[in-house]
């Protein structure tokens, strides 16, 4: 019942789609009479169109008398039409309260990846990853015994980092004062490339010979005072959900699938891999065996965006091929709405 290009008509999509909802609650093979009373149209025309989706992908047919299964293909096609969903202002209002609770950056992260848990009971995923544009918004600067010092920096994300180094020689605090104010005064508001481009530059005037401060900001600066590193900051919760669920997996591969989901740089790599849309735009990846053999039958949907500063949120639920797909849209819309406003203020 193709039309006359040989391509799926809507009413294919609609048979298509009823097939994985049905399949997502039962994990049963489904079959055309099931499908022939949600429809006024008779089994043999819902055969019909199922034959057309198993020849184009969508559909496979592990026995000759059994129903139909989805696959990947009808799963990513299923859950794109979940993409319009709407934001609820009392849901978005409630989580955002309950995030910016949170004190800092890394406590809204944390809070972020446990609400996508809770709601989805599925595996939550929040992190915010640094880019090499992050901007200075000031630095602290604390002596400490034995001619060690305190080095804070804190980015327009809002993110702290700090680092003890050891000097050769003692330096006060009156002179780390004059050292923070310098910098402060002087580059607060400034991308870090920028910064470092800035300071190079005026060290290698003839007149920085005779400036004591600047030669203590170098001193500092050999140190590694802007090198802040593009470590991430990333949380996840929930990998207990997916004990018990049908995954097809043995037990090795059961065991493999959780070594990963402990494993940070793969969490990173999961997020940077699949979610490179524009900003705000939510993503649908359905079947993740490129990044783990383990991870054939989960799908990842989540939404990315950038915030002042030069950081790089994500917000993300991974589960089961047949895990209630609307809910978990619908999460990772509120909770990654909620994140961003609460991060920006």
């Amino acid at each position: 019942m193709m039309n006359q290009l040989g391509t799926l008509t809507r009413r294919h999509f609609e048979v298509l789609h009823a097939i994985v909802q049905n399949y997502i609650e039962t994990g049963e093979p489904v079959a055309s009479r099931v499908i022939a009373r949600k429809y006024p149209m008779s089994a043999a025309s819902i055969r019909n169109m199922m034959a057309d989706l198993l020849q184009e992908g969508y559909l496979s047919q592990p026995h000759t008398s059994a129903g139909r299964i989805p696959t990947e293909r009808a799963f990513q096609s299923y859950a794109s039409t979940l993409l319009g969903s709407r934001i609820v202002q009392t849901e978005l209002e409630r989580l955002q309260a309950e995030i910016q609770s949170a004190g800092s950056v890394e406590a809204r992260i944390e809070r972020s990846s446990k609400l996508l848990t809770e709601i989805t009971r599925n595996f939550g995923i929040a992190a915010a990853i640094p880019s090499e544009n992050q901007t200075l918004d000031q630095v602290e600067l604390v002596g400490l015994p034995d001619r060690r010092i305190l080095m804070v920096v804190v980015t327009r994300d809002r993110i702290v980092r700090n680092k003890v180094i050891t000097v050769d020689d003692p330096v006060s605090q009156d002179e780390l004062a004059s050292i923070r104010n310098y910098i402060n005064y002087n580059f607060a508001g400034w991308m870090l490339p920028k910064i470092h481009r800035e300071l190079k530059r005026r060290l290698e005037l003839e007149s920085a010979a005779y400036d004591a401060i600047l030669k203590r900001v170098n001193l500092l600066y050999s140190k590694g005072l802007f090198d802040l590193g593009l470590i991430p900051e990333v949380h996840f919760d929930g990998a207990e959900n997916f004990i018990g669920l049908d995954l097809h997996l043995t037990r090795e591969r059961m065991r493999e699938l959780f070594r990963a989901l402990e494993e940070k740089k793969r969490i990173v790599q999961l997020l940077e891999r699949f979610f490179e849309q524009r900003d705000g735009e939510l993503a649908i990846q359905v079947g993740l065996s490129d990044i783990h053999p383990s991870m054939s039958e989960l799908s990842l949907i989540g939404i990315r965006f950038g915030l002042s500063g030069g950081l790089l949120a994500h917000v993300a639920v991974l589960g089961p091929m047949r895990m209630n797909y609307s809910r978990a849209v619908s999460a990772v819309l509120h909770v990654g709405q909620a994140f961003r406003t609460a991060i920006a203020q």
